[in-house]
C-alpha cells in the first residue's frame, strides 16, 4: 500500500525555514506541523522566533505556544503530538510539511523512533542538580560521555537540560540513550517522508543569526524574559533554552548587555553548526542551497513530490 506524503523541511537556525514553507504551503494546500522544541512553549515568542499570524499567511500551524514553560516535555510527546497533527491534516486533504530544527524531533518521526516515555526520578534529578552546583556541569558531561559518547557527540557541554536526560535514561533503564534509539528504529515508518534542508555558506548564515539576533533585542526579548519570570513562580526548565538563558544572567547582573548580546550570537552560531552536523548525518535528506529564489527550492521540492 503506498504511504503518504509528508514534507520534512529543517535547517539550522535563521535559515529561511518559515518563509519556504509557508510560500510551499501556499503552492500546494499545504499545513505545517512545528518541529521546534522551543516553539513548543506559551509567552515565548520573540527569543524562539514564532512565526507571527502576519507571516503565516493564513496557513495553520501545529504545536505552536501549546506547553507551559514550567512544564517538562519529552520527545515521545512530541512525536505524538505530531503524529496526530499529521493525522489531521491528511484528513483534510491538505499535505502536511513539518518544518523546524530539532533533530531530535525530526528523527523521531523519519525514523519511526519509539523514545521511552521514562518518569522523572525526582530524587536522582536533585542529586544531579546538586552536583551541577557543587562541581559544575562539566563534571555531568564527562560522566555522560563515559556512559554514552555517540549520543554525547550531538550534544554540547553547556546543554544541561540534555546531559541530565542521558543520565536520568541510563539511570532509569539500565540502558543507553544510544541503544534505546537502536532497538525503536525496528518499527516500519508510517509515512513517506521527503526531508529537505537549506544550507548556506557559513559565513553568510553566520551573519544572518547575528542580525536575527539584533532584531529579538530590538523587538523585546529582555522584557519577554521578564514578564516569564514574573508570571511562572518555578523557574521554567524552559530558560535554559538559548538566548533566554544569557538574558536571565544579563537580569541576575552576571554579565553586561553587550556581553550578553555577544554571547547569544556565539552560542547561536555554535548551535547552527551542530543542526548543520546532526542533518548532514540524515542520509534521506535532499540539500536545497537557500540563496536560490524560494520559486526554485520550491519546483526541486515539487520535483520529488
Amino acid at each position: 500500500m503506498q504511504k503518504n506524503k509528508v514534507i520534512v523541511i529543517c535547517g539550522p537556525t535563521a535559515s529561511g525555514k518559515t518563509a519556504l514553507s509557508i510560500a510551499l504551503a501556499k503552492k500546494i494546500n499545504g499545513e505545517i506541523v512545528s518541529c521546534d522544541s522551543m516553539q513548543i512553549y506559551e509567552d515565548m515568542n520573540i527569543g524562539t522566533a514564532k512565526p507571527t499570524i502576519e507571516e503565516m499567511q493564513g496557513i495553520k500551524h501545529y504545536l505552536i505556544g501549546y506547553v507551559s514553560p514550567e512544564q517538562r516535555y519529552s520527545v515521545a510527546e512530541y512525536k505524538k503530538d505530531a503524529k496526530k497533527a499529521i493525522k489531521e491534516i491528511l484528513e483534510k486533504g491538505k499535505v502536511p510539511i513539518v518544518v523546524g530544527g530539532t533533530g531530535l524531533y525530526i528523527d523521531s518521526l523519519i525514523y519511526e523512533i519509539e523514545y521511552q516515555d521514562i518518569k522523572l526520578d525526582e530524587q536522582y534529578r536533585k542529586q544531579l542538580e546538586i552536583e551541577v552546583e557543587e562541581k559544575g556541569l562539566e563534571t555531568l558531561y564527562k560522566k555522560a560521555n563515559i556512559i554514552d559518547e555517540p549520543a554525547m557527540q550531538k550534544i554540547s557541554p553547556t546543554d544541561k537540560k540534555r546531559i541530565l536526560r542521558v543520565l536520568e535514561i541510563y539511570h532509569a533503564t539500565g540502558k543507553t540513550k544510544t541503544e534505546q534509539e537502536i532497538e525503536s528504529r525496528k518499527k516500519e515508518v508510517e509515512y513517506d517522508y521527503k526531508v529537505y534542508a537549506l544550507n548556506w555558506e557559513r559565513q553568510k548564515l553566520y551573519e544572518r543569526i547575528n542580525k536575527r539576533v539584533d532584531m529579538m533585542i530590538e523587538q523585546g526579548l529582555i522584557e519577554e524574559v521578564q514578564a516569564i519570570l514574573q508570571k511562572y513562580h518555578e523557574f521554567p526548565t524552559a530558560m535554559q533554552g538559548l538566548g533566554y538563558k544569557e538574558v536571565v544572567e544579563y537580569l541576575k547582573g552576571m554579565l553586561t548587555k553587550e556581553e550578553m548580546i555577544d554571547k547569544i550570537k556565539m552560542e547561536t552560531r555554535r548551535y547552527a553548526k551542530r543542526q548543520l552536523t546532526w542533518f548532514r548525518k540524515n542520509k534521506q535528506t535532499i540539500w536545497l542551497q537557500a540563496e536560490d529564489t524560494t520559486q526554485k527550492n520550491i519546483d526541486i521540492i515539487l520535483k520529488e513530490f
